[in-house]
């Protein structure tokens, strides 16, 4: 049984409409529509609420949808691809290559360690603005 089915079933067990359902978890009853019959998957959060009111582990919701799997894994994916595109992973790199090959002493530390804080600040940068944005936009 695939999550749609699993979903529509368990809200059906509750006595609970779609709409009920849609409110409760702040989305369109569209939205739940498309979730139960496998046209689309709710995010990690609404999967989140989904599992604590009807009282099932996330495992039990998604473990023979594979279909879903695949797109958690493919998401995954997108996500690695994302950190090695940020900017301040290249600067980072960059610098730590400069401070490594062309000095020594106390430039050479400094431009590795400018490096390595470049690398987590952006990346953290980018993470925080991202997130940011994703609920204020």
């Amino acid at each position: 049984m695939g999550f749609g089915s699993k979903l529509k079933k368990l809200r059906e067990e509750r006595g609970m409409s779609r709409d009920d359902l849609a409110k409760a978890l702040n989305v369109s009853s569209q939205a739940v529509y498309k979730w139960e019959t496998d046209k689309g998957y709710p995010d990690i959060s609404n999967m989140i609420k989904i599992s604590d009111m009807f009282q099932v582990t996330i495992d039990d919701l998604i473990k023979n949808d594979k279909t879903l799997q695949e797109k958690i894994k493919i998401d995954e994916k997108k996500d690695f691809m994302e950190e090695l595109s940020d900017p301040g992973f290249y600067i980072g790199m960059i610098l730590i290559l400069i401070g490594t090959l062309a000095f020594d002493g106390k430039i050479a530390n400094v431009l590795t360690i400018s490096g390595l804080l470049s690398i987590l600040f952006f990346s953290d940068l980018l993470g925080s603005l991202k997130s940011f944005f994703k609920k204020n936009g």
